[in-house]
């Protein structure tokens, strides 16, 4: 039975298999909408890595491949739930690190290394730290944090993780407000002025959103009025460049080589795990929430965590980057109100199909960044929207609550500006003190040091880090009742909602 006539109106609950043609249209809108993150990852570190248009494409399928494959494990044996797995911007800084010290010259300090080289030490330091995601996950360790995590503490990190993004909103839509703004204004009208009257908007904001907008910088490129250079022109030539299929298993299985270990990136890349977790346990929460199927249960934060961290393993096997959550498709799920799990599974077989096939995966990424932007922006303010949703099952008219929410919230914006402030760029591409000694010969005492200076760094730079530990401290020190604090079943968990249906999904 579809859960339409539910009280939250979700069109598709967690286990409605919707007709094979509509589900695979509404699994389309997934990738479409977590594609130009996806992409902007490889984009962004080829280049640095000194790679040419080729060794880019491959990167590019490489990472599509890795997020089909984790995002096919976390919804059918992880957490179950309809979360869509890509590239983690949580590792960017340990990632620059070792890109930093692999291609320095040893006369300076560095490695001398390659981009081929430079990938078989992320991929080594991935798949370590994949391991250790593993046993936190399966170990049932993350599931019994939970119960420690009460709203007052999960609220302001949800927020965050909406909030936190707000670079990546209008400064990218910035580029052609025109643009932006026209896909902003499309994705409201269709997903809360149309959809209310027609079915196909309900299910379809996003994707017509785009179909629209981009086929109309498309005729604009076509009549010249946007020229090459231009935020929303529209840019076909890596379709050309692009081949069809990718059949050579040596581009498919450890394209970059064999993995290489180093362990002061492996303890800088498991800073980045650190903050990987917690935002995916936040998002465990919104999607669940946004889906209809109330709080996760401990164990489906276990399993999803763990098999997080074998999709993280997987990435360091095909050449790509450590995957997560991605919180944009958790705020698509409340915009369409679709949350079939049965839709993601068939988004993943997309992924990997965009993987083996580089010029689907070239059309996808000629979406101008306007567009992107103009997505991001309506779709990041409803996930923090869902982090006040969760602060207000405790008790908001307690000081204890008031002070440690909002405390913890404040200090996830504040401190990492300060470590912005205080340090260079260098000084924050967590790894970048490595590079001042020779692996070979340093004591690990020194190695230790400088790991942990970079875990440090990059929790400090991370808000939702923050903000959970202080937020777990203060609420757990901090006396309050179960009720106060929001964890009492008739409190937490909607009455349509038992704690024993919830264990078993």
């Amino acid at each position: 039975m579809s859960s339409e006539t539910t009280n939250n109106q979700i069109i598709y609950g967690l286990d409605d298999r919707p007709p094979p043609v509509r589900a695979t249209v509404l699994a389309a809108q997934h990738v479409l909408t977590m594609f130009g993150s996806t992409v902007s990852i490889p984009l962004l570190f080829g280049p640095a890595m000194g790679m040419g248009i080729e060794q880019i494409a491959l990167l590019i399928s490489s990472v599509m491949l890795c997020s089909g494959v984790a995002t096919f494990i976390q919804a059918t044996f992880g957490s179950r739930l309809p979360i869509i797995q890509g590239v983690s911007f949580s590792f960017i800084a340990a990632f620059f690190g070792i890109i930093l010290v692999v291609g320095k010259p040893v006369a300076e300090g560095g490695m001398g290394g390659d981009s081929a080289m430079m990938m078989q030490y992320i991929a080594g330091a991935v798949m370590v730290g994949a391991i250790l995601e593993m046993v936190i996950g399966f170990s049932g360790l993350m599931g019994w944090l939970r119960k420690l995590l009460s709203p007052v503490v999960v609220g302001p990190v949800i927020m965050l993780i909406g909030l936190a993004l707000f670079q990546h909103g209008a400064p990218k839509a910035g580029t052609d407000w025109s643009i932006s703004g026209l896909t902003m204004l499309l994705v409201i009208v269709f997903s809360l002025v149309l959809s209310r009257k027609n079915r196909f908007f309900r299910l379809f904001p996003i994707l017509s959103a785009i179909v629209f907008v981009v086929t109309l910088c498309w005729i604009l490129t076509a009549m010249g009025i946007y020229e090459k250079g231009d935020p929303s022109y529209v840019n076909l030539e890596a379709v050309d460049s692009s081949p069809w299929v990718r059949t050579d298993p040596s581009e498919v299985f450890f394209p970059w080589g064999m993995p290489k270990f180093h362990l002061g990136f492996i303890i800088a890349v498991f800073a980045g795990y650190l903050a990987s977790m917690i935002e995916s346990f936040g998002d465990y929460h919104a999607c669940s929430q946004m889906a209809g199927g109330g709080d996760p249960t401990s164990k489906q934060v276990s399993r999803g965590i763990g098999c997080e961290g074998i999709g993280c393993f997987l990435t360091g096997v095909f050449g790509g980057f450590s995957s997560t959550s991605y919180s944009e498709n958790v705020g698509l799920v409340g915009l369409t109100k679709v949350g079939s799990r049965y839709v993601v599974q068939i988004g993943a077989v997309i992924l990997v199909l965009l993987g083996f096939f580089g010029k689907f995966g070239a059309f996808a990424a000629a979406i101008p960044p306007p567009v992107v932007g103009g997505l991001y922006c309506v779709m990041f303010g409803l996930i923090a929207a869902v982090g006040v949703q969760q602060l207000a099952k405790c008790d908001l008219t307690s000081d204890r609550n008031l002070f440690i929410s909002g405390f913890s919230l404040f200090m996830g914006l504040s401190v990492p500006a300060y470590f912005a402030s205080v340090a260079s760029v260098d000084d924050i591409q967590v790894g970048q003190t490595l590079a001042m000694y020779q692996p070979t010969v340093e004591p690990l005492l020194v190695k230790l040091t400088d790991g942990m200076a970079g875990v440090v760094v990059a929790i400090g730079s991370t808000g939702m880090a923050v903000a959970a530990i202080l937020g777990l401290i203060l609420d757990n020190l901090i006396p309050g009742t179960l009720e106060q604090r929001g964890l009492k079943p008739s409190v937490l968990i909607p009455k349509s909602v038992s704690l024993e249906k919830g264990e078993d999904q």
